[in-house]
């Protein structure tokens, strides 16, 4: 299996592609705006059908791409029916928004919560619900590969915002406790924006939440 990462949009949001030259299938994990010209380079390339798409949560940096990505692919779309008026009705957040930012609704296929776990390119995938930065936030996780695929819960060194509907600085700290600093350590973070870190490191020296 293949990580590509691939920063898009007008915020520099973090979409990670996945794939399996192999098997010939590939998943994307969120759709910052303009990221389907990016991913379809690299299916071209690699001879890979994009099955489906996982969204983090319905913040519209990480869904603006969404909507072109599945009229492209046809790919499933897995979320956390949490942020369902987000995904469904994203003119919910315009009042956020330049007006110059142009949101469609998806439409998930399949709205995942804690504890799932699923097959995708030959491995399992395990879902953890992260809350409090936004209510669906979910990380995508897999020991096969190591690595954690949070949103936008945690960054290195730093959180997600808690100052936007929904958020909660409590409910994130609790969470990223109890949801990805139980992960194993050597565990790669894969965050919505900057680099990757991994969990023992955000353990030991994350200012904000300590483990």
């Amino acid at each position: 299996m293949k990580l590509h990462v691939l920063p898009a949009g007008p915020i520099q949001t973090n979409a990670y592609l996945l794939t399996a030259p192999e098997l010939g299938e590939a998943v994307l994990i969120d759709a910052p705006g303009g990221v389907w010209a990016e991913v379809a380079v690299i299916l071209a390339e690699e001879k890979c059908r994009l099955t489906e798409l996982w969204l983090t949560h319905g913040h519209w940096d990480h869904t603006q791409g969404a909507a072109e990505v599945v009229r492209a692919t046809g790919a499933k779309v897995r979320a956390h029916v949490a942020d369902r008026p987000l995904y469904e009705t994203p003119q919910v957040m315009s009042g956020f928004l330049s007006s110059r930012i142009k949101l469609e609704p998806v439409f998930p296929d399949t709205w995942v919560k804690q504890d799932d776990t699923f097959t995708a390119l030959g491995a399992t995938i395990e879902v953890r619900h992260v809350p409090g930065h936004c209510p669906g936030n979910v990380l995508f996780y897999s020991g096969a590969m190591k690595a954690a695929f949070v949103g936008d819960a945690l960054f290195a060194g730093s959180v997600g915002r808690t100052d936007l509907p929904g958020g909660s600085m409590d409910v994130l700290a609790e969470a990223i406790r109890r949801q990805i600093y139980t992960l194993p350590d050597e565990t790669v973070v894969y965050p919505g924006h900057g680099s990757d870190t991994t969990v023992g490191q955000e353990k030991r020296n994350n200012p904000y939440v300590s483990g």
